[in-house]
């Protein structure tokens, strides 16, 4: 099969197309024709191996796995011994912890984060539904927001963020984002109550005040968001923050018993979480945003074009 492999940490060109063994399911797994994947800023850290902690998980010297890809969109092609939830020629998407998904075929475990894709919908459309999603649900369920909260969404172009808007408002909650001004419009049409143009107003000054504010690309930090916070309101990010402060604050700050920060990572990837997903897609409450797709053999191309730092939501690769 084919596949995007990299040996080696490093720039984007690290990664080359290359002929491989196809898996085969075990008991319990399923083997799914990838039609569709992503590359997003997990997959950029650990072909980077950036930030430096990345390694403990990947390897010190050279990456252990050497297929990355996380999200998927496919179909069956063959299911292991005692596999009864799905058949071959289903149609599925889902999440891989173990990457690999940046190639033609991989295996995934038949009660892990795989679902059946709901009707209508392309591959194209449910490859980038997963991580994104996930990572705002699990900040999202960490601060415990529910309906009539007031949460300000720093990012709400992004892919974290975007999926933010949708689920908060799917929750009752009352949404502020933030955006370029070319993509004002855009975040409020995902669902965002009020949207600050952060290109001619420094939402830091926002004269607003938050039970959660959420920064969903990881570009502000807890002191400078400190002043938008209600007394025991919760500051969270999508990064380490300035010196990756992010976690240490999260286990310091509590204890003062005022605003404090939380640090929802790793998220959530599982059987219910897909659940959620899938029943928000299905009722239209929730579609991932698509920037732009490139076929696997300019993946390259698509890494550069993400670590430019300039996509709207997601960045699709079609096999």
């Amino acid at each position: 099969m084919r596949a995007a492999v990299q040996t080696r940490y490093g720039a984007p060109d690290v990664v080359r197309i290359e002929e491989v063994a196809s898996p085969a399911p075990e008991a319990g797994e399923v083997l799914v024709r990838v039609r569709a994947t992503t590359v997003n800023r997990t997959d950029c850290g650990f072909r980077a191996a950036e930030p430096w902690f990345v390694r403990f998980f990947s390897g010190p010297l050279r990456p252990r796995v050497t297929i990355l890809g996380c999200e998927f969109a496919g179909e069956i092609e063959s299911v292991g011994p005692d596999v009864t939830a799905f058949e071959v020629g289903d149609r599925v998407f889902g999440f891989s912890e173990g990457f690999r998904a940046h190639a033609e075929y991989l295996t995934m475990r038949a009660d892990d984060a795989i679902a059946t894709m709901p009707s209508g919908k392309t591959f194209e459309e449910l490859a980038p539904s997963t991580e994104g999603s996930h990572y705002a649900l699990s900040a999202i369920r960490k601060a415990r927001i529910r309906a009539g909260r007031d949460v300000l969404v720093h990012g709400g172009t992004g892919a974290i963020g975007s999926a933010a808007v949708q689920i908060l408002k799917h929750i009752g909650a009352t949404v502020t984002a933030t955006a370029d001004t070319d993509h004002v419009e855009l975040v409020r049409g995902l669902g965002a109550d009020r949207v600050i143009d952060r290109t001619t107003e420094d939402f830091t000054q926002d004269g607003q005040d938050y039970d959660v504010v959420l920064d969903s690309v990881g570009k502000s930090s807890f002191g400078r968001c400190k002043r938008l916070l209600r007394p025991r309101g919760i500051y969270l990010s999508s990064d380490l923050g300035p010196l990756s402060q992010n976690p240490f604050l999260a286990l310091g700050t509590p204890l003062l018993g005022g605003k404090r920060v939380q640090f929802p990572i790793p998220p959530r990837h599982g059987a219910p979480e897909m659940r959620y997903v899938k029943d928000m897609i299905e009722t239209g409450a929730f579609a991932p945003l698509v920037d732009r797709a490139y076929p696997l053999e300019q993946i390259v191309e698509a890494y550069r074009y993400v670590e430019a730092g300039g996509k709207i939501g997601n960045v699709v690769i079609t096999l």
